[in-house]
C-alpha cells in the first residue's frame, strides 16, 4: 500500500513543496510580522511533510494513522492562514490562490492515505459475514 519510505510518498513530496512555497510566500510579509502570522503559516506548512515523515517511520499503522491525522490538522491550519493574510493586505490574490490550491491538492492526498490507513486498520468487507446468533 505504502512506499517502504517516506521520501517515495507524492503527498510527501508535495507537502515539502507546499512548505518551500509558503516560505517564499511569507518572505514578502511585513518585518513585523516575523513572529506573527508569517511563523506560525511557516510552523503550520512544515508540520505537514514532517508529520508523514514520523508517521511513516512508526511501527504501527495506528500511529501512522494518527500522524496523517495531526499533517490533516496542520493543512486545515495553512488553509485558513493565506486567508488572513490576504485580509490585513500581507499578500496579494495570485500569490493566495496558489497557495491554497497547492495546500487543497495536499489536503485531498493525505485523507485518501489517512482512509487507506483507516481501512488497513479496520477491514470493511463487501460481502456481509455470517451473523453471529
Amino acid at each position: 500500500m505504502t512506499p517502504s519510505h517516506f521520501r517515495e510518498l507524492d503527498v510527501w513530496q508535495k507537502s515539502m513543496d507546499l512548505a518551500a512555497s509558503v516560505y517564499s510566500l511569507t518572505s514578502a510579509f511585513p518585518r513585523d510580522e516575523r513572529f506573527g502570522l508569517s511563523s506560525q503559516m511557516q510552523r503550520s506548512a512544515v508540520s505537514i511533510p514532517s508529520n508523514i515523515a514520523e508517521g511513516n517511520a512508526r511501527a504501527t499503522t495506528r500511529d501512522y494513522a494518527r500522524f496523517v491525522s495531526q499533517a490533516c490538522g496542520s493543512a486545515a491550519e495553512l488553509q485558513t492562514q493565506p486567508l488572513l493574510s490576504k485580509a490585513l493586505g500581507f499578500a496579494i490574490e495570485p500569490d493566495i490562490s496558489e497557495a491554497l490550491e497547492r495546500c487543497e491538492t495536499v489536503s485531498k492526498m493525505l485523507r485518501r492515505l489517512h482512509q487507506a490507513l483507516i481501512e488497513k486498520l479496520e477491514p470493511r468487507s463487501l460481502v456481509p459475514g455470517p451473523r453471529s446468533r
